[in-house]
């Protein structure tokens, strides 16, 4: 099959033809039919995870069952699936309780093992992690679940619990920053989005930011927050993950604020710098958001469903495995104002 392959940390990746994956025991093969470029794609590219190489990378996906490994019940050949990036086990108590997405022996496509920026991908532990996509719900959209929207959707409704009129601050307008704009719309909160690029502050207002904040390095984003909102925001949303982002995320909230941390943050001298006497004397709550389960899909699924939220509208792009070789090391300087999908087989 064909796939996206790196031989080294920060080397040029290529298309190349490799052997198809086989499936596991109590796992399938599933053929893609659309993934997504993500930042985090990138983070392993670049060396920030600790991942085998050679490598293929992609974690968001949906597609269709090939393949069916012993021990699976609830799948077969024919099945239009999607799977969150983080795949549990199904053996743990963290797994037996719904919570796979902090399973301390999990899986993930695209870093523990092979990706989905290929023509086929296998995955493990089908009967805990494969969610089934109506037909109602179109393959892109589907991948675009996998990561950062159902990432979104957890951190925002379900570690920061946003009510209906609370302000939500997203830093970052991505992906993932405008599944948060349009998922805490959704929720009936006031939203304000924060990114250097004027395209992509256009697209989160597009999808109901009540205010936007150019991230210009001239302009404090903590203080342009807090007066737009009479004392800063009720939750905030790092959808970037850097140090400045962080921080900004962190200021911006009122007192006995929530902090959503869903951008990765690389290392810097061994940790990031976070304000944490702003923390500590504002008693501010830090929530990570490491993905969503397969067990909380549908409330999310019937959301999608109902029209409230509406992961297509976020697609910017459709390309191909070439141009998806092409972009993936300049991905995080590249102007993003949505997501970038990519269909293998075209």
């Amino acid at each position: 099959m064909r796939a996206v392959i790196f031989d080294a940390v920060g080397a040029t990746p290529r298309v190349r033809d490799v052997p198809e994956p086989v499936a596991p025991d109590g796992g399938v093969v599933v053929r893609v039919e659309s993934t997504g470029l993500c930042r985090s794609d990138w983070h392993a590219w670049a060396g920030h995870d600790d991942i085998a190489l050679p490598h293929v990378p992609g974690h968001e996906l949906a597609g269709v069952v090939t393949a069916v490994g012993t021990g699976v019940e609830r799948w077969g050949v024919g099945d239009r699936v999607t799977v969150p990036f983080v795949c549990g086990c199904g053996r743990c108590a963290w797994c037996a309780q719904g919570d796979a997405q902090v399973c301390p022996d999990q899986e993930q496509p695209g870093f523990t093992h092979w990706g989905s920026f290929a023509e086929k991908v296998a995955l493990h532990a089908a009967d805990t992690n494969l969610v089934a996509v109506p037909d109602t719900v179109g393959l892109d959209a589907a991948a675009a679940l996998g990561c950062r929207f159902a990432t979104a959707y957890r951190g925002l409704a379900g570690r920061a619990a946003v009510r209906e009129s609370e302000w939500v601050t997203v830093i970052g307008a991505g992906g993932v920053g405008l599944s948060a704009v349009m998922i805490a719309r959704a929720l009936g909160a006031r939203v304000i989005a924060v990114d250097r690029h004027r395209e992509a502050l256009d697209a989160a207002r597009s999808l109901g930011a009540e205010h936007v904040v150019v991230s210009d390095g001239v302009t404090r984003v903590p203080d342009a927050v807090h007066e737009l909102t009479s004392g800063g925001s009720h939750v905030a949303v790092d959808a970037v993950g850097g140090e400045r982002t962080c921080a900004d995320a962190i200021l911006s909230l009122r007192r006995r604020g929530r902090q959503v941390q869903i951008g990765l943050l690389p290392p810097v001298d061994g940790h990031p710098r976070v304000p944490m006497d702003r923390v500590i004397g504002w008693e501010l709550d830090l929530l990570g958001s490491h993905g969503m389960s397969a067990a909380d899909y549908p409330g999310m699924l019937a959301l999608i469903g109902q029209g409230r939220l509406r992961p297509d509208d976020l697609v910017e792009r459709v390309i191909g495995l070439t141009e998806a070789a092409d972009l993936l090391p300049r991905f995080d300087s590249a102007t993003v104002a949505g997501m970038t999908m990519i269909h293998p087989g075209g």
